[in-house]
């Protein structure tokens, strides 16, 4: 008996989280739900999911970590540490968690705000049940990594709570370096940098943790840029965003338009633009000019050529250019999907009607096959019926509609103009900007793919969310739960009556006869409760909480 007292902290965890669930029950439902449906996508497509060419790329570097010319890394280093499990399954599982964790802490984010259960909840459902993003993350691709990155870095940073000196720096300093990792993860995360550097800079979070966030960022990107020249000869992350950046403008640009120098024109495509096929396929082909170069389109100096070609293109045509991304914009925001750039790149998103089978051309040096065989000892891929059939059938009616991303974005405008709280309207402000950056960057410098889509939803949502949370006005009081017969009678007083804490500690050691050791653990064990309850009511310069002042202001209210 006497083991007993030391048991009732991990008890009043287990009971704390067990009233969590219960007052966030139709959430949780909405998690369940989309947990079963990634589940039926790892039983039904198994071990994992390919994409043609990026998969066995980002396989072949994690047997071999060297960076790539063509892309940046940093998806590899996840795969990296899950390669002694030997498991493809485990890094599908892995994937479909960060999808999970997505989605609570976009829950989690807009229930800090005060937006009311049912509305956080609703707005999670385009993350949970999108068949689009299940199938995302069933693909051996960067993209889920990538998304997840940012999100845990907006949320470090969104949240409130006054921490101490060395807290806040720990937090910025994790939240650069998470965004760096996704920067290295997919090159479009670089958008994201300026935007949540700013959001710190605005909520006046201090000098210092302005500048461990950028040093949290930086971090990543110098090491990849030493590491990319003992092996490449030149610093930076990747040495092809000048074919990416010809290829956005080889839709539009008409050698008659431009005056370049000598060594550029044997870059020009001769025809009509009518007719040239999509920017996401002509820089495959062999038979375009950057394919012709000595060495290759993405040796540095010809990589430098064909930035060079580009700029001066975009510079000679700035409408055409900007009508080749808004173009980009309205497939994302449009009510029907099209095959696009190309019908088998785009099938690539829908999950098959057969087992997918690996080219017997090699990539890097090795051939598919081999790769998966060494990384994961399973065999490549198999469909299993009858949940492979059922997933096939929700994609056909499951998913986000394009409008309804358009509408997202305009909810999230129109609460970073509406008047009232600064803060709540620079989380907002924050959140959109993401999600628009996040879609803009690839449309700008490369091409329209519905992957690209998908990383701005979760921030879509979270705008929104944040546009429609109540302005000025506290959250009514969370009751207390009927059976916790224990609750410190005032968890905002930290002196408020202690001898019925008192009582309540001899009360639960038995009959008020406990030893006095037992009775003074308990004691602590209660103040330290109160004194966090305490702290979870103070109020964070940026975004406010229950009852608390700020500096020289009313009531803060909740973005």
């Amino acid at each position: 008996m006497r083991t007993l007292p030391n048991l009732r902290v991990p008890l009043a965890h287990v009971h704390g989280l067990g009233c969590l669930l219960r007052r966030n029950a139709g959430f949780v439902l909405l998690l369940t739900g989309g947990g079963v449906l990634r589940l039926l996508a790892m039983l039904g497509f198994s071990p994992i999911l390919w994409f043609t060419g990026d998969s066995y790329l980002y396989l072949n570097r994690t047997l071999r970590l060297a960076p790539s010319p063509s892309k940046t890394m940093g998806y590899p280093f996840l795969l990296k540490l899950l390669q002694p499990f030997h498991s493809l399954t485990l890094v599908a599982a892995v994937q479909h968690l960060m999808g999970l964790a997505i989605a609570v802490m976009i829950y989690a984010l807009l229930r800090r705000a005060r937006l009311p259960r049912w509305g956080a909840a609703t707005l999670t459902v385009p993350v949970l049940y999108d068949a689009y993003q299940i199938e995302l993350e069933q693909l051996l691709m960067a993209e889920t990594l990538f998304t997840f990155l940012i999100v845990t870095a907006v949320t470090m940073t969104l949240w409130t709570g006054r921490r101490p000196a060395r807290s806040a720096l720990a937090a910025g300093l994790t939240a650069g370096l998470l965004l760096g990792w996704a920067v290295l993860v997919r090159s479009a995360g670089a958008a994201a940098l300026p935007i949540f550097l700013g959001c710190l800079m605005i909520r006046r979070v201090g000098w210092r943790t302005c500048a461990a966030a950028t040093v949290g960022c930086v971090l990543p990107l110098a090491g990849y840029a030493m590491w990319f020249h003992a092996y490449q000869g030149t610093y930076g992350l990747t040495s092809a965003d000048g074919l990416y950046l010809w290829g956005r403008t080889s839709s539009f640009a008409r050698c008659d338009k431009l005056h370049l120098p000598p060594e550029e024109r044997g870059l020009c495509l001769n025809g009509p633009t009518r007719g040239r096929a999509a920017p996401g396929t002509i820089i495959w082909r062999k038979d375009v000019p950057p394919r012709q170069l000595p060495g290759g389109p993405i040796t540095p100096d010809n990589n430098r050529l064909l930035r060079s070609f580009s700029i001066h293109a975009i510079e000679s045509q700035p409408a055409d250019y900007l009508h080749s991304v808004v173009k980009g914009i309205g497939m994302a925001i449009g009510p029907h999907r099209l095959r696009y750039p190309n019908s088998s790149t785009e099938a690539l998103y829908h999950f098959p009607s057969r087992p997918q089978g690996f080219p017997p051309r090699r990539f890097a040096g090795q051939l598919p096959g081999e790769a998966a065989r060494a990384y994961g000892r399973q065999n490549p891929s198999r469909l299993v019926e009858p949940w492979a059939g059922f997933l096939r059938g929700y994609q056909s009616w499951v998913f986000l509609p394009g409008p309804v991303l358009g509408l997202l974005w305009l909810v999230g405008v129109a609460g970073a103009l509406r008047r009232g709280d600064k803060t709540r309207r620079w989380a907002v402000l924050t959140a959109w900007s993401i999600s628009v950056a996040l879609l803009l960057f690839p449309l700008a410098v490369a091409d329209f793919d519905y992957r690209y889509v998908l990383p701005a939803v979760p921030f879509a949502c979270l705008a929104a969310g944040l546009a429609l949370s109540p302005r000025g006005r506290t959250a009514p009081p969370e009751p207390a739960d009927p059976g916790n017969e224990a609750a410190p009678p005032d968890a905002g007083n930290e002196a408020a009556a202690p001898d019925a804490r008192d009582a309540a500690v001899s009360a639960d050691t038995g009959n008020g006869t406990a030893p006095p050791d037992q009775v003074r653990r308990g004691r602590e064990v209660v103040r330290s409760i109160s004194l966090r309850a305490a702290r979870l009511r103070s109020i964070s310069r940026s975004w406010g909480s229950r009852g608390s002042l700020r500096h020289g202001s009313d009531r803060a209210s909740a973005p």
